[in-house]
Order: C-alpha cells, then structure tokens, then sequence
C-alpha cells in the first residue's frame, strides 16, 4: 500500500519548550492510541533551535490526514490550546517516498 508521509513542523514560543514537547508527546500517544489509519509518527526536535519540532507521520493518503484525523477530538484540543506554547500554526507538508535509482 503506498503511503503519504506528512510533515509537521511546529515552533515553540520562548520558554515553552519543555510544555511543547510535553503537548505534542501527548497528541502523539493519543493519535497512535486513537487512530488504526496511522501508519506511526516520530518526533523530531532540531539540534540548532531546540524550539522547533517535527513531526513525522505515516498515513495512507493526504486525504485521511486532512479529513478524518484532523476532525479527531485530540486534535482539535489540542489546536484549541496551541496558542498558550507554540508560536504560530504548523508548517504541514505532504510527501512519498522516491523510488530507489536504478542501478547504471
């Protein structure tokens, strides 16, 4: 089954840090615990800028992201009290895996 793999990036207000790495550990747990569609989520956290995250995540389609996960009611709890650590909403990208060179 071809898979979507989604980036989220997100940036934390200063001296917030720690709460977001807390939140979004969170949101992750309760994806994976609430969400069979998703194919897994690793987060990431820059070396540089330890303010900014990303996640990561594994799902079938564009689609299923954007629609039924995002409806899920730990997503939307969580966007409803983002505000309080992260700086702004996340950067959410879209991508699939290129297929492996051929051997010349």
């Amino acid at each position: 089954m071809s898979q979507t793999l989604v980036l989220v990036a997100y940036r934390a207000q200063p001296g917030q840090v720690e709460t977001a790495r807390s939140e979004i550990t969170a949101l992750v747990q309760a994806v994976l615990a609430a969400e069979p569609e998703c194919g897994g989520i690793q987060i990431v956290q820059d070396t540089a800028d330890p303010s900014l995250f990303t996640l990561l995540e594994r799902w079938p389609s564009a689609e299923v992201f954007l629609g039924p996960h995002m409806q899920q009611p730990h997503i939307q709890a969580f966007i409803r009290k983002a505000g309080a650590f992260l700086a702004g909403p996340p950067d959410i990208s879209f991508w699939r895996q290129s297929p492996a060179p051929m051997p010349g």
